[in-house]
């Protein structure tokens, strides 16, 4: 039988490095599938996780990325599932992690005929693709794979490949050394880029300059943790974390400052607030509200992405490359600073605020307070544990609560903030490092929008990982809850129950139907020790919470406006626990005072 052109596509993934391919199946992509089943035994063989949702998929393949450094792969047949793909790639763009997306289609004789599932792919995905092409016959894959995939790793952005069916199907043919073909091959090393001396030089005179200086950092950090820690050293500073970059510093470091923005610390929006000077590196972090005010600070950036310099604040002195790399360019050019006055106030109230959280975590609630459930969490991760969170309150308490140790890990749906995607991180993390526990922070809306199903993937596979550990923490509020409190404080509205109540399911028996363990807890005694076992068990874990909805993710500091909108929906007949929503009230109104 000759080669068929799918064939060579999964040998040219091989080339590539491609070792797992997040997807699910469909007429439309079943010859890549039938390479794929015909190279299973080689020793180099690709492997395919089923998932539940072409989304889900996606969601994996920039989870992948995300904790390996490589890229990630997803697959879906054409039509309805190659549409379900775009939330999960635009969540890989958002945050610039490379992934490869293949996907199925009608075939070259019906394309233009409105034919079944006949839609145009490259039109979709132009928007959030780097680079995308439709093939059109088989001397054509080659270069396409080549491209798309050296495109999607040097951008850290998304590469689609369409393949039609019955050009999967056909006999491969290599491209003729002649007119109108081209011959490419893979590979793709990435360059050292570091920004001239002249700039390090004009970076290192603002720094020198400052007196109060406060470090920013994201994602962008993660390969450049000592560096930034030796430049906090020297230039007496604190470090903020934007959300994506919460695990390149630990928190037990004396002056990192914690999350920063709607769901940060008090510490870092102080911190930025009061610097004269701003160092940001590898970060995209969004709101210009926890920024300084234009003119208050001068700033340097670092970054490795172009387009995202100058972008959030008007820096003095932009540094195009990687973060490692020019820190260390940058380092013996920055002066070690004598005076710690600075520091030594960041360090104390941080020190004030570990106390302000955990009075908050302890505080009563009906039954349990969702930050308690991170806090009593986070001393018990082991050290290299892997947490991920989904978007909404929950999200809240892992940027604040979980106070991460040297080698542990997290992530989640940053730039995107997309609801469901805690479950398919968690199932990417346990593929990528087996060995490791990981742990899934899910509210119960991203629960039922998708992630209950894909407790059945984990079902799948669980036994093929070296440890069994996987936690999905869910916190059952019935209720949308990060949206209630933005109606509440943002619009001033009370809360709208048709839009915002949620029933109640029992997560925790539906993990033991599917043969995995549930633990159910509604008081908060039983945290301790839930956790306890949750960690120690033999299988993964779904433990269901019955937490407080009326406990309010508040930011770092509450505004004049929040505070009149908060107690407008208050005035409006909010249906909030009485002495929860109260308590809040004190807490929003007390915080005005303070800044006033």
């Amino acid at each position: 039988m000759a080669r068929q052109t799918s064939d060579f596509f999964v040998e040219r993934l091989k080339a590539w490095g491609v070792k797992r391919i997040y997807g699910y199946s469909g007429d439309g992509i079943n010859g890549v599938l039938g390479a794929l089943q015909r190279d299973e035994g080689s020793p180099d063989a690709v492997e395919f996780v089923q998932v539940r949702h072409e989304e889900m998929a996606a969601f994996m393949a920039a989870a992948h990325a995300k904790f390996t450094g490589e890229m990630g792969v997803c697959l879906s047949t054409g039509g309805p599932g190659a549409t379900h793909l775009i939330t999960g790639l635009y969540d890989a763009k958002s945050d610039h992690v490379p992934v490869l997306a293949i996907a199925g289609q009608a075939e070259v004789t019906v394309r233009g005929a409105s034919y079944q599932q006949e839609l145009n792919l490259d039109r979709m995905f132009a928007d959030v693709a780097d680079y995308v092409q439709e093939v059109g016959a088989p001397a054509q894959v080659r270069h396409v794979t080549d491209r798309a995939i050296r495109v999607a790793t040097a951008n850290r952005g998304v590469g689609v490949v369409i393949l039609p069916k019955d050009v999967q199907d056909m006999p491969y043919e290599e491209p003729k050394q002649a007119h109108g073909f081209t011959r490419s091959g893979p590979g793709y090393s990435a360059p050292r880029v570091v920004p001239h001396d002249a700039d390090l030089a004009r970076a290192a005179a603002i720094l020198n300059e400052g007196k109060k200086v406060a470090i920013l950092i994201g994602a962008g950090a993660r390969g450049a943790a000592s560096e930034v820690e030796h430049m906090a050293e020297k230039l007496g500073a604190g470090v903020a974390k934007a959300l994506l970059g919460k695990d390149v510093l630990p928190d037990d470091l004396r002056f990192v400052t914690g999350a920063i923005g709607l769901l940060g610390t008090q510490p870092s929006s102080d911190m930025i607030q009061g610097c004269d000077t701003l160092l940001m590196i590898g970060t995209g972090f969004p709101w210009a509200e926890f920024l300084p005010a234009d003119g208050k600070a001068r700033a340097v950036q670092i970054d490795l992405a172009p387009e995202m310099l100058g972008l959030r604040y008007p820096v003095d002195v932009n540094l195009h490359g990687d973060a490692a790399e020019t820190l260390r360019a940058l380092l013996p050019l920055v002066e070690h600073k004598s005076d710690r006055d600075w520091q030594h106030g960041i360090v104390s109230n941080i020190e004030k605020w570990r106390e302000t959280l955990k009075g908050r975590a302890l505080a009563d609630a009906k039954p349990v307070n969702p930050q308690r459930v991170v806090c009593e969490m986070s001393p018990r991760l082991p050290d290299d544990a892997i947490v991920t969170s989904d978007s909404g309150s929950c999200c809240n308490w892992y940027a604040r609560d979980w106070q991460v140790k040297r080698g542990q890990r997290g992530s989640l749906s940053g730039g995107l903030a997309s609801m469901g995607a805690a479950v398919p991180y968690a199932i990417a993390a346990k593929f990528a490092h087996s060995a490791r526990p990981v742990v899934a922070l899910v509210g119960d809306g991203a629960m039922q929008m998708n992630n209950m199903a894909e407790l059945i993937t984990i079902q799948k596979y669980w036994q093929r990982w070296a440890d069994p550990r996987l936690v999905v923490c869910v916190f059952n509020n019935e209720d949308l809850n990060e949206v209630t409190w933005e109606q509440r404080i943002n619009e001033g509205n009370p809360r709208f129950d048709a839009s915002q109540s949620l029933p109640n399911v029992p997560y925790a028996r539906f993990a033991e139907l599917l043969g995995l363990t549930g633990i159910y807890v509604d008081d908060p005694a039983q945290l301790g020790d839930a956790w306890d076992r949750a960690l120690a068990a033999d299988r993964p874990v779904v433990l269901e919470v019955k937490t407080d909805p009326d406990v309010a993710p508040l930011p770092p500091h509450v505004t004049l406006e929040q505070a009149k909108g908060f107690l407008s929906s208050l005035a409006g007949g909010d249906r909030g626990g009485a002495s929860v929503v109260m308590e809040t009230a004190r807490q929003i109104i007390g915080g005005v005072r303070e800044r006033l």
